[in-house]
């Protein structure tokens, strides 16, 4: 993972101080860029302990297109807790977008578009179409909401390797990054859904590619208060262990399609985590950080 260590570094480095609608400073830059090789292993970060569960329920939840937390909460995922209305509903989930993107009708009429099925549908019939792009921001809803997405958008992508084969990548397109706290959650996640587009598509999972266009570290004020916000120490800390070796992913055969998922949502937590096997996993100990909400 030495990807998420050298934004750490560039950030602390370079960023410069920016306040924010949460009244915490960051340290901030402006578009940094990378890549992670998933044939080197599954990119879940080694120099803190990361929760596996939270990554893959999270996921399950945005391909499923709820906004209601009910499935996290059954799992006891609790960081869009903050987010929910008093309905328990996340307007502005990534996946409500994913799978229901307001558009209107020949005839004009409101409807909604499935993207997550049009990718999986087109990487089947078309798979070097440039065209396969999702998108999680709504005018509509990102201007008024209370957090609108911060992962933009994301594109898959197919290229032919060397050998003249193809290879599936995906690149995230991601307009706010919280590194300390959200990075190694969005690099894990994204590479989950890049192994499951694979799955989907019969083709190799190649890179996964980011784009972070502000890229933060939250920090205590120049008098000094707010330092129970401070990532800066933890994230020093996390740059002074010895990255360990990166664990494989091994997802159950049963799961083919898009559709295969679904009886997931109604399984209980260890049912789910069978299907999601992460083995070598041997992280250093879990660094605390307070959200900034």
């Amino acid at each position: 993972m030495q990807a998420y260590h050298d934004v750490v570094r560039e950030v602390l480095d370079k960023g410069t101080r920016k306040e924010n609608r949460t009244g915490v400073d960051t340290l901030s830059t402006f578009n940094i860029n990378y890549e992670i090789d998933l044939q080197k292993g599954f990119p879940l970060l080694t120099t803190k302990d990361i929760s596996w569960k939270n990554i893959v329920v999270e996921n399950l939840w945005f391909l499923s297109g709820e906004t209601h937390i009910g499935l996290l909460k059954k799992h006891g995922c609790k960081f869009w807790d903050p987010w929910a209305d008093e309905n328990g509903k996340v307007p502005s989930a990534y996946g409500n977008f994913w799978r229901r993107y307001p558009v209107h009708d020949k005839d004009g009429r409101a409807a909604f578009n499935d993207q997550v099925r049009y990718v999986v549908d087109e990487l089947k019939k078309n798979p070097m179409s440039r065209r396969m792009l999702i998108l999680a921001w709504a005018p509509g809803n990102a201007q008024t909401s209370q957090l609108p997405p911060c992962h933009a958008m994301f594109v898959l992508n197919v290229q032919n390797d060397a050998r003249n084969e193809p290879v599936l990548n995906l690149h995230l397109t991601q307009r706010s990054c919280d590194v300390a706290l959200g990075l190694p959650y969005n690099i894990a996640g994204y590479a989950l859904l890049l192994e499951l587009f694979s799955r989907f598509s019969g083709i190799r999972a190649g890179l996964f590619a980011h784009t972070l266009i502000d890229a933060h570290i939250y920090t205590k004020k120049p008098d000094g208060k707010m330092a129970e916000y401070d990532h800066v120490p933890g994230l020093k800390e996390q740059l002074a262990r010895t990255p360990r070796a990166l664990p494989a992913l091994k997802i159950d055969p049963a799961i083919r399609t898009l559709d295969d998922l679904r009886p997931l949502l109604d399984a209980d937590t260890d049912t789910v985590m069978k299907h999601f096997v992460l083995t070598g996993y041997d992280p250093h100990p879990a660094i605390k950080f307070k959200v900034a909400v």
